[in-house]
């Protein structure tokens, strides 16, 4: 059994017959403590997909962890500058309207969400070091334009099966 704080606890009582049905546990709470039951292997998955969903990313990303073996990396902004002035630097990372995070989110097929002095990053693991590179080159000023381009040249290539074995 698992327990994890929740701070968006309606979030996941909202959708928990889904969640216990798409992640094959038991999920109970007291006050604002969730408890997992189940395999460990899908109280691992669960514990990875209520933790996407406390930092803020959409029940559907959410669920990509379990369903497509996505995983979820948390980068803290402060360890990647010293600068104080976060909120430029997190200001930096949405760009106007946010149009560096959507651009970041097609160049990577990673997606983004931005808490606090984090940023949530939930994809591929072929895709999610590119995409860590690409937030801490903005992170540490990089120009955005620059950051696209060495995004564009190094495209990962999606890993396919031959049936060799």
């Amino acid at each position: 059994m698992k327990k994890i704080f929740s701070e968006k606890l309606p979030r996941i009582l909202k959708n928990k017959k889904k969640l216990e049905k798409e992640l094959n546990v038991k999920i109970t709470n007291k006050g604002k403590d969730v408890f997992i039951e189940g395999e460990s292997e899908d109280e691992y998955s669960a514990e990875k997909v209520i933790d996407a969903l406390n930092f803020g990313f959409p029940f559907e990303y959410a669920l990509l962890i379990k369903k497509e073996n996505f995983i979820f990396e948390i980068l803290n902004i402060k360890d990647y500058t010293k600068r104080h002035d976060l909120e430029t630097i997190r200001a930096r990372i949405i760009g106007k309207g946010g149009r560096t995070l959507k651009t970041l989110q097609n160049l990577t097929k990673c997606y983004f969400e931005l808490k606090d002095n984090h940023v949530g990053i939930i994809g591929n693991p072929e895709y999610i070091e590119n995409a860590q590179e690409a937030i801490i080159s903005v992170i540490r000023g990089a120009k955005q334009s620059n950051v696209y381009n060495s995004l564009e040249k190094n495209q990962t290539k999606p890993v396919t099966d031959l049936g060799l074995k």
